[in-house]
């Protein structure tokens, strides 16, 4: 066998709080399948019994764009004034928009 296969794949753990609505991604871990990624996460990640749901996402999986793309990719709308609602009129008792 060669060093590779002796590799357990890389995992990214979310964990979402007792007063959170979302997960936010706390770390990474080793493991050999989910089951254990979950249950390492919870070792690891949740000592204090503050999370209440695990999610744990094989690293190969995640596909991120490329920072060099980020001027094309997140273009300003400047040229879509359907995305800037400055033609609508709002009511004076509006204070907070």
């Amino acid at each position: 066998m060669t060093d590779k296969q002796h590799e357990w794949p890389l995992w990214e753990i979310f964990i979402r709080s007792r007063q959170g609505l979302d997960h936010k991604h706390v770390g990474s871990l080793h493991a050999v399948d989910a089951a254990m990624a979950i249950e390492n996460a919870r070792d690891v990640y949740t000592r204090r019994m503050e999370g209440v749901s695990i999610w744990v996402v094989e690293s190969k999986n995640i596909h991120a764009s490329n920072p060099d793309d980020a001027a094309e990719l997140y273009d300003p709308a400047n040229d879509k004034a359907y995305r800037h609602p400055t033609f609508y009129n709002l009511p004076d008792e509006l204070k907070h928009m």
